[in-house]
């Protein structure tokens, strides 16, 4: 029986509640906006499957990827329309020409939610791009990918290292026509704390969420969110919930020790941004974003190799150095614990308040400016 002694044991992936034979687990969602599985004991047989297919208790091991690729899709538009390089669009392409599914995260009717869903044709499949800065509720998505798997058709499961960790376990054994890829995780901030920080900004009726919008460029991206009361396009730098997000202050308990991280994922395929592109590869860098792909498995390079991708070779130490969440979890900071406080007091309006008492002063900014120019001074000698 799963049974959590502290918050961080679990990452929410539903892999428990999809394995039960009894389905006596179910998810409920904490005050924190978070869900953890809640067990009824009287219908439990103590069949232990539950603890079987938990990616924290079962911890894969630590690999590094077999190539690494600075990649961008040919598609000027698709890539645009991406996070990054837009690579993902290029292998769902390809799995839905051959008349399989892909599973990834999408904002559900509202936009104050994510769910991981199907999608069986390329409209359906743009829903899926682009980054959802909110922890995704999975259902039955394992389940449903067991059966289309069972069926002989060709499945693409996009996901967190975790979410794609619980999906390895689920499953308890490979699949020739199944491609899991997960995406360089700095972790999973509140589903609740997003639904408040929307509502209080932007109303009730959301039509647009975008938050990577890349108009004004990759490197410089924004967050849109359009609403019948407010239209709103700002640098994400300039944006509140990303500002939280990036310090840290409202993540999932269990990302500050992701027990997924290195490739212990199992995933064929990695992306995220190659936010070192300039320094790494700067004839291939450009401001419409290029992808980092962490290739993981044989599966993995074929599908690479079977796309019409733009790509240059780089190295494992290129892709840890700027993106160190590969490898590393992030920090809970000293902050996190006021923060909810004051959440439960004030709502999304403790995200500015936390916030702003953890910004650096003027003289830190300055020095903090110069050293990052005598950083590049030096590296490019």
């Amino acid at each position: 029986m799963i049974h959590l002694s502290q918050k961080s044991d679990c990452c929410g992936c539903h892999a428990c509640v999809q394995v039960c034979p009894q389905r006596c687990i179910s998810m409920r969602e904490d005050d924190r906006g978070f869900l953890y599985p809640e067990v009824d004991a009287l219908s439990c047989v103590e069949c232990g499957l539950c603890e079987t297919v938990c990616p924290v208790i079962n911890a894969g091991e630590s690999r590094r990827p077999l190539r690494v690729l600075a990649a961008k899709n040919p598609d000027e538009s698709v890539r645009l329309a991406s996070s990054s390089g837009g690579l993902f669009t290029m292998l769902a392409e390809r799995v839905i020409a051959e008349g399989g599914v892909v599973f990834g995260a999408k904002f559900d009717e509202s936009w104050g939610g994510v769910v991981h869903t199907a999608a069986e044709s390329m409209d359906e499949v743009a829903a899926l791009r682009g980054s959802k800065y909110v922890q995704s509720v999975m259902g039955d998505a394992y389940q449903r990918a067991y059966a289309i798997l069972r069926q002989g058709r060709k499945v693409l499961f996009s996901g967190t290292p975790c979410q794609i960790a619980g999906l390895k376990k689920f499953l308890r054994r490979d699949y020739d026509n199944l491609l899991t890829l997960d995406v360089v995780c700095h972790g999973v901030p509140s589903p609740l704390v997003w639904r408040e920080y929307l509502k209080d900004n932007f109303g009730e009726n959301v039509r647009v969420v975008n938050m990577r919008d890349k108009s004004k460029g990759w490197s410089a991206y924004r967050v849109k969110i359009e609403a019948d009361c407010n239209k709103y396009c700002r640098p994400a730098s300039e944006n509140v919930y990303i500002e939280g997000f990036l310090k840290d202050l409202y993540l999932r308990p269990s990302c500050y020790v992701c027990p997924s991280k290195a490739g212990r994922s199992g995933s064929d395929i990695t992306l995220g941004d190659f936010w070192g592109i300039t320094q790494c590869h700067p004839d291939f860098a450009d401001d419409k974003g290029v992808s980092l792909a962490l290739i993981g498995s044989k599966k993995g390079e074929g599908a690479v190799d079977g796309i019409d991708i733009s790509a240059e070779h780089s190295t494992y130490e290129n892709a840890v150095r700027y993106n160190p969440c590969i490898e590393c979890s992030v920090s809970e900071p000293p902050q996190s614990v006021a923060f909810w406080n004051l959440f439960e007091k004030i709502g999304a309006q403790a995200i500015e308040e936390i916030c702003r008492s953890m910004r650096p002063s003027a003289l830190s900014r300055i020095i903090l400016r110069l050293k990052t120019i005598l950083w590049h001074i030096i590296h490019r000698r």
